[in-house]
């Protein structure tokens, strides 16, 4: 029970600490009577530390270790609900790949003259305002 509480005011003094450090250094560690606790400031996961053999060994706590395999079965899940979906679409006929090179090809040409005729259009407008706006020719004044 005394090392949850210390988990607790680790947990805490993170929290607390400054912004601009907790950008700085993703990881911070704080001795414990058994090695030390490692806390993720970017996800606030904690681990256990101890040294061996002149290295640092790092085990995931437990809480964290449950919420990490309990994100791992929802994201599963979620791939297995993805699969059938997909396969579901491909046996109802509904395309899910690419078009062919000459699917393509066919629709680039219905947008080529689409296009071509909206242009047309865009000119004769253009061609009838100026025509409209043209100043009427004055006498010659001789």
């Amino acid at each position: 029970m005394r090392h949850a509480g210390a988990l607790t005011v680790v947990a805490l003094t993170a929290m607390v600490s400054s912004p601009a450090l907790a950008q700085e250094d993703r990881y911070r560690l704080e001795r414990t009577e058994n090695g030390y606790i490692r806390l993720d400031t970017q996800t606030g996961r904690m681990s256990r530390c101890t040294e061996q053999a002149q290295q640092l060994i790092c085990r995931m706590a437990t809480e964290d270790h449950a919420a990490y395999e309990k994100d791992i079965t929802a994201l599963e899940e979620r791939i297995a609900a993805l699969e059938a979906r997909i396969s579901s679409l491909q046996s109802s006929g509904i395309k899910t790949d690419l078009p062919t090179d000459e699917e393509f090809e066919q629709t680039l040409g219905y947008m080529e003259r689409f296009f071509r005729r909206f242009m047309g259009i865009v000119t004769d407008l253009d061609r009838n305002f100026r025509d409209e706006k043209a100043p009427e020719e004055s006498p010659d004044r001789t």
